[in-house]
């Protein structure tokens, strides 16, 4: 397991510091870990999965790909933490299809309305 977390802090490009800071872990602790001198506690695994995205199969034993979620099963995630309904959802897995151009002028009007 500690390969593949090397593994996948490289693919995300973050240093160890980075890495561990969003799951509550020090430099020292990821170094450790990626090392093979100290093991991940399932509370980490946990963590790492949530954050990062990551398939829980495969960090624990190598089974299938590195990432899981799509866009469209986080945006399921977000309606049922945030109790949305169809329309909520709707709303943003459409802004999420934008280009950035279409994104800007859409918040440029936003911004013009609420001010």
């Amino acid at each position: 397991m500690n390969k593949r977390l090397f593994e996948l802090r490289k693919e995300l490009g973050l240093s160890m510091e980075k890495f561990g800071s969003k799951i509550g872990l020090s430099r020292s602790a990821i170094s450790k870990m990626e090392s093979g001198n100290s093991g991940l506690s399932k509370q980490t695994i946990l963590s790492i999965c949530k954050v990062y995205r990551v398939n829980y199969h495969w960090l624990t034993n190598g089974n299938g790909e590195m990432f899981s979620g799509t866009p469209e099963s986080i945006v399921d995630e977000i309606a049922e933490d945030y109790n949305l309904d169809g329309i909520d959802k709707k709303i943003i897995q459409k802004y999420l299809e934008l280009d950035n151009e279409y994104r800007k002028i859409l918040k440029d009007y936003l911004k013009s309305i609420f001010t």
